[in-house]
């Protein structure tokens, strides 16, 4: 589990294909210092598996499910990517519950402002629409954002200074890819509201427009 800070901007090594599964490597600083192999790294929002440690960098496989639901299948040797070690029991949840497992990939569609702060809108999948909403939380490519508006097919989140400096989204342009992962607060509450029966009278859908 993680928090959405970014501790470090890594830089990706090597992309080895290996039939339908991958093995990734990435240089890192900050991170490497007490990771043990079979540890938890989250890469761009994806939680993978130390396997190796090496000088300079380390590496961690990727299943098919990592390759075709997350963009590191597509990912470049030389991109940065956000790195984050597994939350500890006794350190601060500066931001919110990650899990490390994206539900879908979203696409810059607009990028306002410039300097100290911009505001970017992303593409939303048809299928997490109803997780997302104004002043909530999500987590895009690994970083802990509170939504500003969200609307059927996009929202937006606002970047602070701090967090361009120190994530991936001072490179981001319109028509990147990007990692999304609802709140699993919501996803959860959602799911109790599918499976629960409805008082007589009133469907799942009629409770939902009436904010149950």
């Amino acid at each position: 589990m993680f928090t959405g800070i970014v501790e470090e901007l890594g830089t990706v090594k090597a992309l080895r294909r290996e039939g339908s599964a991958a093995r990734l490597a990435v240089q890192a600083e900050v991170v490497r210092g007490d990771l043990r192999i079979g540890d938890s790294l989250a890469v761009n929002g994806v939680c993978l598996t130390v396997e190796r440690i090496e000088p300079a960098q380390l590496w961690a496989s990727m299943m098919p499910e990592t390759l075709s639901r997350s963009t590191l299948g597509s990912i470049s040797n030389g991109e940065q990517v956000n790195l984050e070690r597994a939350l500890r029991l006794d350190g601060r949840l500066g931001g919110h519950l990650v899990l490390g497992h994206v539900d879908g990939i979203g696409q810059v569609l607009k990028i306002d402002g410039a300097g100290e702060e911009r505001i970017l809108t992303i593409s939303l999948p048809a299928g997490l629409t109803r997780f997302v909403a104004s002043k909530g939380s999500i987590a895009v490519d690994g970083v802990s954002l509170t939504v500003v508006d969200a609307e059927t097919d996009r929202f937006s989140v606002s970047l602070i200074r701090h967090t361009l400096g120190l994530t991936t989204f001072s490179l981001r342009r319109p028509g990147d890819r990007v990692n999304l992962e609802v709140d699993p607060i919501a996803r959860y509450v959602a799911r109790l509201l599918e499976n629960r029966e409805a008082p007589q009278g009133l469907s799942i859908e009629r409770l939902r427009e009436l904010g149950y």
